[in-house]
This record gives C-alpha cells, sequence and structure tokens, in this order.
C-alpha cells in the first residue's frame, strides 16, 4: 500500500508540475476531467445508500459551466445553474418513480458543489499572464498564484497531520473526522503560512500579504476536508473512489483544493502580492 501510494504520489507531483507551468489549455483540460471524475464520484457515492442522482445531466451542466469559465463570462454561469434547476427538477415530473424530490436537491447541490469549485481553478489560471522569472525560467503569475493555493494546502494538511499525531489531544471535529484534533489544525495554519513565506522569496512577492495569505489557507484547507468527510460519513463509504492507487479518489485528493482556490481567488481580486 505505501508502495502505491509514493507512486502515485510521484506520478501526481510530475503531472501538477507539468500542467500548472505549462498552463492554458493543458491546465485547464486537466481540470475539466478531474472536475467530471469527481462528479461521477460523487454520483457513486450516493448510489451507495440507493440516491441515484442525475448523472448524465449533471454532467452536461457541469461541462457547461466549465466551458462558460474557459470561454465565457460570468454572467452566462448564472444563467446555466438556473437551466440545471430547470432540467433537474423537470426530471421528477417526467420519470417520478424512479428520481425522487431529495435525488434532485443531491444533485443540484453535487453540481454547485463541484462546479463552483473547478470553475476557479480556471478563473485562477487566467488570473493574470505577467510573468516572474524562478530558477531562469519564465512563470506566469497566475501559475505562481496556483503553487501558492497548492503548497499551502499540502502544507496544511502534511503539518497537520504530523503536528496532531505528536501532540494532538483535542478532538477538532469528533463526529465527522474523529482523528482531527485543535493541535493538527493550528499545526497546519503555521506549516501553510511557513510554506507561503517562503515561496513569497521565490516569487519576489510581497511578504506582508503572502503571509496572511498563508493563515487564511491554513484556517480553510481542513474545512474543505471536513466537508467531504461529512459526506462519506452520509453515504457510508470509507473512500470517494479507487482511481489513484493509495490516495482514494479525486475528491479525496482535491476536497481542500476546491475551497482553498476560490478563496485565493477572491483575496487576489482585492490584495496585491507583487
Amino acid at each position: 500500500m505505501l508502495t502505491k501510494r509514493i507512486i502515485t504520489g510521484i506520478i501526481g507531483i510530475i503531472a501538477a508540475f507539468f500542467a500548472i507551468n505549462k498552463g492554458g489549455i493543458i491546465f485547464n483540460s486537466m481540470i475539466v476531467i478531474i472536475g467530471c471524475l469527481a462528479w461521477r464520484e460523487f454520483v457513486k457515492a450516493f448510489k451507495n445508500i440507493n440516491k441515484n442522482l442525475a448523472l448524465v445531466e449533471g454532467l452536461m451542466v457541469l461541462l457547461l459551466l466549465f466551458g462558460t469559465a474557459w470561454f465565457g463570462n460570468s454572467q452566462e454561469i448564472i444563467m446555466f445553474m438556473l437551466l440545471a434547476n430547470i432540467l433537474i427538477f423537470s426530471k421528477i415530473i417526467f420519470n417520478a418513480e424512479k428520481f425522487k424530490l431529495e435525488e434532485a436537491f443531491f444533485t443540484i447541490a453535487g453540481i454547485s458543489y463541484i462546479g463552483f469549485a473547478f470553475i476557479h481553478f480556471i478563473y485562477l489560471a487566467a488570473l493574470n499572464t505577467s510573468t516572474v522569472t524562478v530558477f531562469g525560467s519564465e512563470l506566469t503569475l497566475s501559475s505562481a498564484f496556483i503553487w501558492l493555493a497548492f503548497l499551502g494546502t499540502w502544507a496544511s494538511g502534511t503539518f497537520a497531520f504530523f503536528v496532531g499525531s505528536k501532540f494532538g489531544k483535542h478532538k477538532l471535529c469528533p463526529q465527522i473526522s474523529p482523528a482531527k484534533t485543535v493541535e493538527g489544525f493550528i499545526g497546519g495554519i503555521i506549516g501553510s503560512t511557513i510554506i507561503l513565506i517562503l515561496l513569497a522569496k521565490l516569487f519576489n512577492f510581497l511578504l506582508l500579504p503572502t503571509a496572511i495569505l498563508g493563515l487564511i489557507i491554513g484556517f480553510i484547507a481542513p474545512l474543505g476536508d471536513l466537508i467531504e468527510s461529512s459526506i462519506k460519513r452520509y453515504t457510508m463509504i470509507k473512500d470517494s473512489g479507487t482511481l489513484l492507487p493509495g490516495h482514494g479518489g479525486v475528491l479525496d485528493r482535491f476536497d481542500s483544493a476546491m475551497i482553498v482556490i476560490p478563496i485565493v481567488y477572491y483575496y487576489l481580486q482585492y490584495i496585491n502580492l507583487y
């Protein structure tokens, strides 16, 4: 199991490095694929408790949302979400025996949860095309911002695990995730802040606003994990999927980033890091 986890982790790091640094169509295409896989896992999770969500209709809406984020504008997203509500709830009328009201609500919730998270990956990747020099190579500021989000999230989880394992005594949210502790939570905040301070030096960003962003990431990253944990507990599954050997599914790996990326995007709308 450990070997599979390490191998999967190495492949994931290489893929992320390539996609983030290249940006554009490569990064966006990867996000669209990951988002669709996340939706499939979400639907499958509810299938475990005999809830049949609208897989195909939800996938259609998500593709429209991703396409709008990539090529369109934010006003169209409102229109597509309205159409999603009409489409999904209309299914109750025409297929009432097989598709119930609660399944319609779960479907809309899943589309919102996954769709609004992953379109912000695309937004952040297009936020600023100016470049910064790192180790002699040029990197767009958008790619640097994505690295801040991903590495800050990774540092939060990693520091939280080790600090919690060593010093954890007070449960953070025992009904949802018994292993998480207040000490680990604080360690995660410290870890993400340290990493972002180091990245501020690497990217030549302003130290104070970047450090504050690290604090914010450390605070909100565990929320993403807890949200997904609550979904897994409700649907009575251990992992969201088996796509990533040793790591579970797409939702298991991107749960925290799905919360962090939108927050980073809106933070950068108002705060200048450079």
